[in-house]
């Protein structure tokens, strides 16, 4: 079934959202000290690697596949991790600011592509949604709790994409035709807080020494979701009411063209 998602819209956006995009000042005085110093570089050494320092691309056994349904789809597609690349960058400069390596190699990040390699483009793309949905909730308390001020500016940008991102999987899953009732929902808020469970092992010491804490991570990733579900929820209904007016608009035609061809 061809998905009714409109390509070039999304096309459109990522373009114009490469735009006005204020660089952080990487020149700032450095503000961190101490232990939570030393895990925040950490923490932005693996976000590096994840955020497009490794293949920034569909990386599925059948992504050629995919990607051949529509000319439209492999741009969008393309720009999509573009801005995943640009975030890689953005978080290599905040390492260069704290004079710390990028690594090349991480366990948990090794795994994750050997999983969406194996699982096919489908899953690749519903364990990518997950990530975004659980990073932007990491971005976020990253830039309410770091007293600096490039990282800040970083996170800014960071954030700003991510919003895109879950929208225009939203957007891809609302034109999929699929449903997402209780049980749909029931699974994705049980693999997200999952995904959630993995993002906080790795990451959560860096934002629980700048004072956060684990109830406000999990908080903000169901809402995040929740946020997600009612959106798709709410596009799907649009789509369908706009196909049902449609599909009377012909009813309504055909009898006249009928008709004038007597």
């Amino acid at each position: 079934m061809k998905n009714t998602m409109n390509y070039r819209k999304w096309v459109a956006h990522f373009q114009r959202n490469q735009k006005n995009r204020e660089e952080p000042d990487w020149q700032a005085p450095v503000e961190l000290e101490g232990k939570a110093y030393e895990t925040l570089k950490k923490s932005l050494q693996q976000f590096q690697l994840g955020d497009g320092g490794g293949p920034a691309s569909l990386i599925a056994w059948n992504r050629c596949e995919f990607l051949e349904r529509d000319e439209d789809l492999e741009q969008l597609v393309t720009l999509w991790f573009k801005e995943e690349e640009e975030h890689s960058r953005l978080l290599r400069d905040a390492l260069r600011r704290f004079d710390v390596p990028a690594i090349e190699e991480h366990w948990s990040f090794s795994l994750f592509c050997k999983v969406r390699q194996w699982g096919g483009v489908q899953f690749e793309l519903y364990a990518l949604l997950l990530t975004e949905v659980t990073s932007h909730v990491y971005y976020q308390m990253l830039r309410r709790y770091c007293p600096d001020s490039a990282v800040k500016g970083m996170c800014r940008l960071i954030i700003r994409d991510e919003a895109g991102h879950i929208a225009f999987h939203r957007a891809r899953l609302a034109g999929a035709g699929g449903r997402y009732g209780c049980l749909w929902e029931m699974m994705f808020r049980v693999r997200g807080l999952a995904a959630g469970i993995v993002l906080w092992m790795n990451h959560g010491r860096a934002l629980k020494n700048f004072g956060a804490a684990d109830r406000e991570f999990y908080r903000g990733i169901w809402r995040g979701m929740t946020v997600f579900v009612k959106g798709l929820r709410r596009e799907v209904r649009r789509q369908q009411a706009a196909e049902l007016i449609r599909g009377r608009s012909r009813e309504r035609y055909l009898p006249s063209a009928i008709g004038s061809w007597k």
